[in-house]
């Protein structure tokens, strides 16, 4: 989740425009991340990510059953 560029959630490619990683001073109310793609945009709370598991590298489902994938940029020198 640290770094990331895009998000993919259900298949739809996000960019993002803030994320927090979660810590012991995050509320469940708090937005943890905002992406947009195109006029769509989304935010998701501490709460939406509690219980979350991990299925991958990454990779993260939901307890409402959404799939998210963390993406970053690679650069190549």
């Amino acid at each position: 989740m640290k770094g990331a560029d895009f998000v993919v959630i259900d298949g739809v490619v996000f960019e993002t425009g803030y994320l927090r990683v979660p810590d012991e001073f995050t509320m469940a109310d708090d937005v943890v991340l905002e992406a947009h793609s195109g006029d769509n945009e989304i935010d998701l709370t501490r709460a939406e990510f509690e219980g979350a598991q991990g299925v991958g590298e990454g990779v993260y489902r939901l307890k409402n059953g959404s799939v998210l994938r963390f993406l970053a940029c690679a650069v190549i020198h």
